[in-house]
């Protein structure tokens, strides 16, 4: 009883604010961080929709919410069940494990004065909230509620021998996993997810572009300041330096630049930078060159001309 009530004081603090602008802000930071929370480049792992734990479907806002939270928190369990379903089901929510919302609609009816002692009857809604736990954050269920992931590998197509030998040759630490592309400075190590969770090798290569252009930034390189927050102009400067070098990259690859629509939403950084600035476009673009040709080098390619590339692209499709 007092784990439950432990788990309800929890999520009271939660709800300071309301349901919808609690899962508002967490989709504007999202937006603001360059990610789209119901769009991938890479296709994901067995995909379902959120499910309650009798098995239901959730619907509408539900089914985004708890995807992006299932996202973020690296949930693999489709299952979402309160701390009482929980325990009736013979588990126990793990201690210090955070609870997040579902929501629905409850209806009511109130009683509205038309004119003088006439008087009608309105139904309204009003959102709710309630705490509900991922199965992953539970002890003792059934093996159900844990479905393995029973997909069979398909290579997206695109991929090319030389391309992968050129990625090879640069010499990064490279891990596979997971559904987030980066690069960890601490670790001077780039994370992808399998390429047969992209929609082409294309794609996989133009990300792989991007991420790596954010290595050459370490100090045992072309030394960048790795080190800034979101939302800082040092920031917005080394993402607009990865995309214009990955560009660059791609033009030299034959690889394609509709992978850059995928950070729109670092636009609105890169105006304020610009705006403030002025040069601050000429001194990306040094620097992006600086990024792409330190590539293209250990990559063990010069710079290719436009028929080079042409043929590459044509061996590409």
């Amino acid at each position: 009883m007092a784990k439950r009530k432990a788990a309800r004081r929890n999520y009271s603090r939660k709800t300071t604010i309301s349901p919808a602008q609690q899962i508002t802000a967490a989709i504007i930071e999202k937006l603001e961080a360059g990610t789209k929370p119901w769009v991938q480049p890479w296709r994901g792992l067995p995909v379902s929709r959120p499910l309650r734990s009798c098995g239901t479907p959730y619907k509408g806002m539900n089914v985004i919410w708890l995807w992006m939270v299932a996202e973020t928190s690296g949930f693999g369990s489709p299952y979402w069940m309160t701390y009482r379903q929980c325990a009736k089901l013979g588990g126990q929510v793990r201690k210090g494990e955070k609870s997040t919302i579902a929501i629905f609609y409850k209806s009511y009816t109130k009683d509205i004065n038309i004119s003088g002692n006439e008087e009608t009857q309105e139904t309204r809604r009003v959102l709710k909230a309630y705490a509900v736990f991922n199965a992953d954050q539970c002890e003792g269920l059934p093996d159900f509620y844990h479905p393995k992931p029973e997909t069979v590998t398909v290579q997206p197509e695109g991929r090319v021998a030389e391309l992968d030998q050129f990625f090879a040759n640069i010499g990064a630490k490279i891990v596979h996993g997971g559904s987030q592309a980066f690069y960890q400075s601490t670790l001077d190590r780039v994370t992808m997810p399998k390429a047969e969770l992209f929609n082409s090798f294309d794609h996989y290569y133009a990300t792989l572009s991007h991420e790596l252009s954010h290595w050459t930034g370490h100090s045992s390189r072309l030394d960048r300041d790795l080190k800034n927050r979101f939302g800082s102009a040092a920031y917005a400067a080394e993402e607009l330096i990865a995309e214009l070098s990955s560009a660059m990259l791609g033009a030299e690859l034959g690889l394609p630049v509709s992978h850059l629509d995928s950070h729109a939403s670092y636009i609105g950084h890169w105006l304020k930078l610009l705006k403030s600035d002025d040069r601050a476009i000429l001194t990306a673009a040094a620097k992006a060159e600086e990024a792409s040709s330190l590539l293209i080098h250990l990559g063990g390619k010069s710079q290719m001309s436009q028929s080079g590339s042409a043929l590459l692209t044509a061996e590409a499709a």
